[in-house]
């Protein structure tokens, strides 16, 4: 079973901590606030009130053993860098840290946090593409540079199978998933419309009308496509 820890339990650290215990995840849940300590500790597997720049305190819960810590701090910065420079020292592998601006991202990056998570930003760009694009349903940035995308088949994809329209080398993004509509009759005569994923496309797997694709690149390549397939 994986395991987490979620340092910060403000509206972010919570609602990871939540999200990862309710898939069934291995979660330590910790704040210095005795009161969000308590409100979370019926749902995660283990919740502890302390000061996560307390070092010996820190190195105690052998978080070297976890599959990531995330630091959820709030607007508190120097708590955020000083327990990510513990969490560093004490070997800690994989690290996500939310931060509150630019400067806070680069000085975790500088620590050697490897994920940096700007919320704002994030939903802030993800609302952009959306109302560029009515086909964009979703914009996800990648810490890699990449992008997945979510978005409603162009209209001049339609008809088309996946060899003929070779994205990876005319556009350089790939299609890794198709969503589609699959109408099916139950036993007592009533008409059921499923969705159904086709996470491995092959190339002659065609598009059709409503398919949504789901598609990963580069942030370059992927705007450029939003732009070459947005209506005007």
């Amino acid at each position: 079973m994986a395991r987490y820890a979620v340092i910060g339990l403000g509206r972010f650290g919570m609602t990871v901590a939540d999200i990862l215990s309710e898939s069934g995840m291995e979660v330590i849940a910790i704040d210095k606030d005795q009161d969000l300590v308590n409100e979370i500790s019926v749902r995660v597997t283990l919740a502890i009130c302390m000061d996560s720049t307390d070092e010996p305190a820190l190195r105690s819960l052998n978080l070297i053993e976890a599959d990531a810590v995330i630091i959820g701090i709030g607007s508190n910065i120097q708590e955020s860098i000083l327990t990510a420079a513990i969490l560093r020292k004490i070997g800690v592998g994989i690290i996500y840290a939310k931060v509150e601006n630019r400067l806070h991202g680069r000085i975790m990056e500088l620590i050697g946090v490897q994920n940096i998570l700007l919320p704002e930003e994030i939903v802030g760009t993800q609302l952009a593409k959306t109302l560029i694009s009515r086909n964009v349903l979703e914009y996800i940035s990648l810490s890699s540079g990449h992008v997945v995308m979510e978005m409603v088949a162009p209209r001049e994809f339609v008809g088309k199978d996946l060899q003929e329209l070779s994205l990876p080398t005319s556009k350089g993004v790939n299609i890794i998933a198709i969503k589609y509509n699959s109408l099916s009759v139950t036993e007592d005569g009533r008409n059921v419309v499923e969705q159904v994923v086709n996470d491995m496309p092959g190339a002659n797997d065609t598009i059709n009308e409503g398919d949504v694709l789901i598609l990963m690149g580069p942030q370059s390549n992927v705007d450029k496509l939003i732009h070459e397939t947005t209506v005007r």
